[in-house]
């Protein structure tokens, strides 16, 4: 009996007790792992393709996380002095095929979807109701200007007249800044 499984964008042939090679899976090894994409099933009799997965299921075991072999990228580009080397090791997991063609499990999937969709939408009502009294705060409040450097002395001694800040107009444009800022504290 053997499947063909999709996992990490790839495809591969399996049979109980195999062990294979696989793009990195958020899994420790140890851990049991299912896939749910099976491509194709065959018991040696009967052959069963899917459009495009099954309805059955691989499980494995996580053997071990690793890094491949390095593989060294060299670019050159002739009399310009141009050189360039890099390495990269492939992250990996290998795992070890314990079942082939047991009942996917969906069902508990979509029961696990709906409880956090619920929540989400939970989170969601709440910070509508935190901006709402936000805006509420806002209106009630007329919104404050906010000193930057980027202003005018003029408009920062304007500013402070209107805040009722006392501050020595013939000052430097930062000391009226931190002035103003003190004040505001």
């Amino acid at each position: 009996m053997y499947a063909v499984i999709e996992t990490g964008g790839k495809q591969y042939r399996v049979q109980e007790g195999d062990v294979i090679t696989v793009e990195k899976l958020a899994a420790e090894a140890g851990d049991k792992v299912t896939f749910d994409k099976v491509l194709l099933l065959s018991d040696g009799k009967e052959v069963k393709i899917g459009t495009p997965y099954l309805a059955e299921a691989v499980t494995g075991t996580v053997v071990e996380n690793g890094k491949g072999q390095k593989v060294i990228i060299f670019k050159y580009k002739a009399k310009k002095d141009y050189r360039k080397k890099q390495g990269h090791r492939q992250p990996y997991t290998m795992v070890k095929i314990e079942s082939v063609g047991g009942a996917a499990k969906k069902a508990e999937k979509t029961e696990k979807a709906e409880p956090k969709a619920e929540k989400a939408a939970a989170k969601e009502a709440e910070q509508v109701k935190e901006v709402k009294e936000e805006v509420k705060e806002t209106k009630a409040k007329p919104a404050a200007k906010k000193v930057s450097a980027s202003m005018k002395k003029d408009e920062l001694i304007a500013f402070a007249k209107e805040n009722n800040i006392a501050i020595d107009e013939k000052a430097t444009k930062a000391v009226i800044i931190e002035a103003i800022e003190a004040a505001l504290k």
